[in-house]
């Protein structure tokens, strides 16, 4: 690789990873914020569980459109192009975010308030379910062959970050204000953060150019007409199987990185700011092994290090949720519950994750694929976790154990899923033919 090549390539995965940062603060927060925040302000209700559970509804509406996002942005990426797409997701995620910090309570204006929170988790989810894809795929084909998973796993990266700075925002105006001033306005401070953060976003990814892969698909005139079309047609397989993968993922992440907080400070009786810190702790030692466990599957291949990775990460489940029940009110080893299921081992699913999607599809429909794949699959991976878990606990009478039962099914789906996936050839090396159009 050439001087001008290697700078090339670090210009491009610093402009995915700080996008990518920003984005994943934007959807994290709602998350993060919305059962401790959301349930109390703009769903109150007499039954604590059932304002918790509309919350976290809201939630998972971000996860129902995040397909409809992947399709659209895939659609225009397969066609026109990757990097104009990432500028126009940044906008949209940072815009809806910014105006959640501004939507007035259910108090102050009744059923509105809940109503504006909705659309603008709506537009939330559209951003990201573009975003995502668009990200990963500049690293994955500017990067050489034989390193693409580590390439792939810098924009990744940008979760681990993102939740980190969700939870440490979150955290650090827990410990300055009140609960009441924290309630009242504080909570709001994150939110309007977003709005200078992606204006350095913006600057960043004006200064890359497209992908040399898509570029050799335009020269060659070989975009297609309908790219979603063409992946359900030549690639059904690929798309079951990756979003089975993707299961565990988005189970375990919503387990640990979302609900974790809700259950130590709702039912363990820990103190937000010390739940907080712990997630933010997981997610700063994510961000090692993220790549780590990326360069590791370029080595010894991307099925083989998903399949362990989800078995050994949905197991942890159970010793995780023991040491935070019988952890007798010891900060220490609640943060050891949550770091290192989720800092270490869940690393090893979302590290080698973005290559072994891409590797799944072709140039010509692999921003439609990818994030079809991913989004789609987030919908019951990912968005209604929080809810099935909420449910679980309350039905296992304040217990975690159905709960664990849940995250093992799901790393055994997708185990299956990523040893398939192993034992299939690769479509991502294909020769770009010339389509019709």
């Amino acid at each position: 690789m050439s001087a001008s090549d290697e700078k090339a390539i670090r210009r491009v995965v610093v402009s995915a990873l700080v996008g990518a940062t920003i984005e994943w603060y934007d959807f994290f927060l709602y998350g993060v914020v919305a059962g401790i925040v959301f349930s109390k302000l703009y769903f109150p209700g007499s039954d604590p569980v059932v304002s918790t559970l509309l919350a976290y509804t809201t939630f998972a509406v971000g996860f129902v459109t995040r397909p409809l996002g992947g399709v659209i942005f895939g659609h225009f990426g397969d066609k026109i192009g990757r990097k104009s797409m990432l500028i126009i997701t940044l906008m949209i995620m940072g815009v809806a975010t910014f105006l959640i910090g501004l939507v007035p309570t259910y108090a102050q204006i009744g059923i509105a308030a809940p109503l504006l929170l909705l659309l603008l988790r709506i537009a939330q989810g559209i951003g990201l379910g573009g975003e995502w894809g668009g990200a990963v795929l500049m690293a994955y084909e500017y990067a050489p062959k034989g390193k693409r998973g580590f390439y792939a796993s810098l924009p990744q990266i940008g979760l681990a970050i993102g939740l980190c700075m969700a939870s440490g925002v979150v955290a650090l105006l827990s410990w300055l204000l009140t609960d009441e001033q924290f309630l009242s306005w504080g909570w709001r401070i994150a939110f309007l953060i977003s709005g200078a953060m992606v204006g350095v976003g913006m600057y960043i990814r004006l200064h890359v150019q497209e992908t040399p892969e898509f570029a050799a698909v335009k020269a060659r005139n070989a975009e297609l007409r309908i790219p979603f079309m063409d992946m359900l047609r030549r690639y059904p397989g690929n798309v079951l199987k990756g979003m089975g993968a993707r299961y565990i993922d988005g189970v375990f992440f919503n387990i640990f990185g979302v609900f974790s907080i809700n259950y130590l400070t709702g039912t363990l009786k820990i103190s937000r700011t010390d739940a907080l810190l712990g997630v933010m702790a997981a997610a700063v030692v994510m961000i090692f092994f993220i790549p780590f466990f990326g360069r590791l599957s370029d080595r010894m291949g991307r099925g083989k290090v998903y399949m362990w990775g989800s078995l050994v990460t949905a197991v942890s489940a159970f010793p995780g949720f023991w040491l935070m029940t019988h952890s007798g009110g010891s900060v220490l080893l609640v943060w050891l519950a949550i770091i290192i299921p989720f800092g270490i081992l869940y690393a090893s699913v979302y590290g080698p994750e973005a290559a072994l999607f891409c590797d799944l599809f072709d140039a010509k429909v692999r921003y439609t694929g990818i994030s079809f794949v991913y989004q789609f699959s987030g919908i019951f991976a990912s968005g209604i976790t929080p809810i099935i878990a909420t449910a679980l606990l309350k039905s296992g009478g304040g217990q975690p154990w159905q709960i664990c039962m849940y995250v093992l099914f799901a790393g055994v789906v997708s185990a299956a899923c990523a040893w398939m996936i192993g034992r299939s050839a690769s479509p991502a090396d294909a020769p770009v033919a010339v389509a019709s159009r």
